[in-house]
């Protein structure tokens, strides 16, 4: 089996498999065994410290009992954000969703990912299904207001093609150099 590169990842290729830490669930969990018994998962790269996934904490939360027969993975990939952090962020905020900690943003890299939050959909094979934002950034009660990743679901346990496969994901970056700047300039 030849190894895809990030930038080679498109719709309908197959994603690689990861293994990881679990920060508010022990032991290590990789996404072939999350999918065991699902239709397929939700995978979306996240930080405890972003301003923008933060918007998103009810909705993770409640994601489990609106979508049983979808895994959810919330990787925390964020440079020098370490596993104290974001046990103390899970608790502060009473998140309950199992969060992954990525040291070294090596599943990032290879999911091709810079930003927080990203969301990605993929069939029980691993196939890439959808990339992108969550929504577009606006209230659900905002008359503008799309939910990119809910339709993409939706249309994928319907068993219909997507009608938008990729949205462009924004927020907070991953690596950045001012994560490694000198505390004082």
């Amino acid at each position: 089996m030849s190894h895809r590169l990030p930038q080679d990842q498109e719709i309908g290729s197959q994603t690689g498999d990861f293994t990881l830490s679990g920060v508010n669930h022990d032991g290590r969990h990789s996404l072939s065994a999350l999918l065991n018994g699902k239709k397929g998962a939700v995978i979306i790269f996240w930080s405890g410290v972003c301003s923008h996934c933060r918007r998103y904490d009810r909705y993770l939360n409640s994601f489990a009992k609106r979508h049983p027969e979808l895994a959810l993975a919330v990787i925390a990939s964020r440079h020098g954000e370490t596993p104290a952090q974001l046990q103390q962020t899970i608790s502060e905020r009473g998140l309950g969703f199992l969060v992954l900690h990525d040291p070294g943003r090596a599943v990032a890299l290879q999911w091709a990912t810079e930003q927080t939050p990203r969301a990605f959909l993929v069939d029980v094979h691993r196939t890439l299904v959808y990339r992108g934002a969550i929504d577009n950034f606006k209230y659900p009660a905002d008359p503008d207001y799309a939910g990119y990743l809910e339709s993409a679901i939706a249309e994928f346990l319907a068993g219909k093609p997507l009608r938008r496969a990729e949205t462009p994901s924004f927020g907070c970056a991953i690596q950045s150099v001012y994560y490694t700047l000198p505390k004082h300039l």
